[in-house]
Parts: C-alpha cells; structure tokens; sequence
C-alpha cells in the first residue's frame, strides 16, 4: 500500500474518516465531557483525525511491518495509529480500555477493519510485544486524582494527601512494570511528554538504556504532547540504525 512520507495511505485515510463518522458520539459525549457533549465532539472529531493521523505517519517511521503492539487506555483519539498499524504495516495490535461506555460505542465502528477493543486491563494482555502505547493513562486525573496534578505541575502542598499519593504512585508504578515487562528490546514506547519519568524510571531502576525522541506532536483530547522513546537500544547502535535508513 502505497503512501508519501508526510500522509497516510489514501486507504488509511478513507477508514479514519468512515469510522469517525460511523461512531455514536451521543454514547461518547459523557465519557470525556460531563456537559455539553454533542457541542464536544463536533469541536474535537476533525482535530482528532488530523493531529491522531499526523501522530500516525510519525510512528509508521519507527515501526517494522507485522510486529506486536499494545495500546493502554485507547481510545478515540488512537484510531488513526492503530487503523496505521493494522492496515499499512500489517502489525497486530491490541488496544485496552476500562471504560465501557467507550468500548461500545467503538467496536462496532470499527468492525470491518477488523479491530477490537479490549474491555479488560492491560496488564492482563498476552505474549510480548516490540510497541507500547500509553499515553495520558499513568497522569489521568479520574484514575489518579491525587498524582495527577503533580504530573502537570498544578500540584498544592497545603491539599496534598500524601497516603493516598502514595497509594496511587505505587499503582502506576505496578502498571508501569507490569505493561514495561511486555515489551520485547530493543522496542519503542509511546507515551506522553508528562509520562516520560515513569518510563525512565523503570529504565534507569532495572539499568536498560532508554533515548527519548527529540520532537513531540500535540494532540486533540487531553492536550498532553505525544513523543517516543526507543528502549533497549544503546546510543551507538540507535545512530547507526539512523545512519543505515538514510543510505549512508
């Protein structure tokens, strides 16, 4: 399947636009907007194919065809990687989401990709995989209401409750080693821009080099920027793979 370097596949791009059109956005507007919803998602549905589908095209140049990628907290802000990643590469992927109401409204627009959303978590998935997506999960503020603002900076030491910050730091710690021991090495992590220390945290505690992309790419829902990081690959080994793709 042919597509340029700065766009996806005419065919990619014809699922994307099918399935955020075949979506049930009244069953969607409560899970990611309390008020408002319809008003939400006719504001949100075109910045999420076009921020999600340049996202896309970024990760189609750090994968290799026909691997394995787990996708933690997907949703509808990840069609267009994972529709990428299903038709353009022809990798497996298997994205998780604990909110039903999500999963519901998806796995019906997305049926005849074919692509399935996992109501379960992530940590229960199988086998190993070489791409780990996870991206505002470990900073979300419904799962981590006393974590969260710390994340982005917004935290108060006059409100913090430290026992349940606590509780809630080792939780992500656990999912972060958890999901962390499914990735095959070298492999690459997408996460967001907030979420970086807890990857390099895993990294530099079980002592596996980790490089963190030097660019980020905003995105449409949460607003958290996305970036990579190749994990596993020490530096000399990541330049000359560099250096080889570009025919030098």
């Amino acid at each position: 399947m042919r597509a340029s370097h700065a766009t996806l596949a005419p065919a990619t791009r014809r699922l994307v636009k099918q399935v955020y059109e075949s979506l049930d956005y009244g069953a969607l507007g409560p899970v990611y907007c309390y008020e408002g919803g319809s008003e939400f998602w006719r504001a949100k549905r075109g910045p999420c194919n076009r921020l999600g589908s340049r996202v896309a095209v970024a990760l189609r140049k750090k994968l290799g065809r026909g691997g394995r990628s787990l996708y933690v907290g997907a949703g509808v802000a990840e069609l267009p990687a994972l529709i990428m990643e299903t038709v353009e590469l022809n990798r497996t992927v298997e994205p998780y989401n604990l909110r039903r109401a999500e999963v519901t409204a998806l796995n019906p627009a997305c049926h005849s990709i074919p692509l399935t959303f996992h109501l379960a978590n992530a940590a229960k998935a199988k086998g190993r995989f070489d791409h780990l997506w996870i991206v505002s999960v470990l900073n979300d503020p419904e799962q981590f209401p006393h974590l969260s603002p710390l994340s982005y900076g917004r935290g108060n030491p006059l409100t913090l409750d430290p026992l349940n910050f606590d509780k809630e730091r080792r939780a992500v710690r656990v999912l972060v080693a958890r999901c962390m021991g499914k990735l095959r090495r070298p492999g690459l992590v997408t996460t967001s821009t907030e979420e970086v220390l807890w990857i390099a945290e895993w990294c530099h505690r079980y002592r596996v080099p980790y490089q963190v992309g030097k660019y980020d790419y905003p995105t449409a829902l949460v607003g958290d920027p996305i970036c990579f990081m190749e994990i596993g690959r020490r530096r000399k080994e990541s330049m000359r793979n560099v250096q080889n793709s570009h025919g030098c």
